[in-house]
């Protein structure tokens, strides 16, 4: 157990992390947050709790990157750059000093690799599980962020990357769901889509010039869907089978249907869900493809205050048990 005080914590791992201007070398109560002329400032805040968004014996490193992406997916969603971030960070009994080394390498490396940088935060000792919160602050040339309430009648709907692997690869992550059969570059790819997501950021300037509404997945997909329709008072018809599911999922799947139900509701995918006008969908899709991100078409927007319909490649409509994972 360590036995720094934490003022030295501070000093020895986070300091070292603090924007250059503003964040004060994180010797202050405060700090200050500039914002370049012309530029709009998006905020965001996610929590992750041991146990329930990630597993105590994740490796220390991904878990901070983790903390990170999962923020950074969210202003991609909202069309913003990173530009810097606060970390309130919750200790349990028995940490180790070698635990905080390798987490503070994981934010170093994810500062590095997104132009994100710390500006300042708390640490406190607690009784219960390791709680991370980070708060993000993203960047945006204008103050027309796409809301999830912006999706209209004949809008395309379009994901990011694929939909499963995060939740399919907590199933590999602790040997449940039957994936042992699997082959091990399946289960070594879900799992690592587990610890490790990608935020799409390279395609928040097409969500931003381009999308009427825009969430991230990360309870699941349907459950998301619901939702960002729900605030846009609108439907959809989304076709399964255009679902992106990587070849890692499709492997699952084919072990057992009852994978394609938890890909698709699981959550854990950070991936972005956007509704896109019919005249801006070449655009969009060009754009995506310019800065090497991958987006597929899997629906449209229709009128209606009902949920949307989930059709398969019959034409049948599928109902799901539950459409994402929920605190409460």
């Amino acid at each position: 157990m360590a036995s720094l005080t934490e003022d030295q914590l501070i000093s020895r791992y986070f300091a070292p992390l603090a924007a250059d201007s503003g964040a004060c070398g994180l010797t202050d109560d405060a700090a200050t947050l500039s914002v370049p002329e012309g530029q709009h400032l998006v905020v965001t805040t996610d929590a992750l709790v041991a146990g329930v968004h990630f597993l105590p014996d994740d490796p220390p490193d991904l878990i901070a990157r983790k903390s990170l992406r999962v923020n950074l997916s969210d202003l991609a969603a909202k069309g913003a750059r990173p530009h810097a971030y606060t970390l309130c960070l919750a200790l349990p009994e028995g940490w180790r000093e070698e635990w905080l080394a390798r987490f503070a390498e994981g934010l170093r490396q994810d500062g590095a690799e997104f132009g994100f940088a710390l500006l300042g935060g708390d640490t406190v000792k607690t009784p219960g599980p390791l709680t991370i919160a980070v708060n993000a602050f993203g960047l945006t040339p204008t103050d027309r962020i796409p809301r999830r309430g912006g999706a209209q009648p004949g809008d395309s709907l379009y994901i990011s990357g694929t939909i499963g692997d995060g939740a399919l690869g907590l199933l590999t992550r602790t040997g449940q769901g039957g994936l042992t059969d699997l082959e091990v570059e399946d289960r070594d790819y879900l799992t690592g889509r587990y610890l490790l997501p990608q935020p799409r950021v390279g395609l928040a300037s097409a969500v931003l010039a381009y999308a009427s509404a825009s969430m991230d997945i990360s309870d699941g997909f349907v459950g998301d869907l619901t939702k960002l329709l729900g605030v846009s008072g609108a439907s959809a018809d989304v076709e399964l089978q255009a679902v992106p599911l990587s070849n890692a999922a499709r492997h699952a799947c084919a072990l057992d249907p009852v994978h394609f139900d938890r890909a698709l509701t699981g959550g854990d995918d950070y991936e972005i869900l956007c509704a896109v006008p019919l005249a801006e969908r070449s655009s969009f899709e060009g754009m995506a493809r310019a800065f090497g991100t991958t987006v597929t078409r899997i629906g449209t927007v229709t009128s209606g205050d009902h949920p949307p319909r989930f059709l398969g490649a019959d034409g049948r409509e599928k109902s799901f048990e539950r459409g994402s994972f929920s605190h409460f």
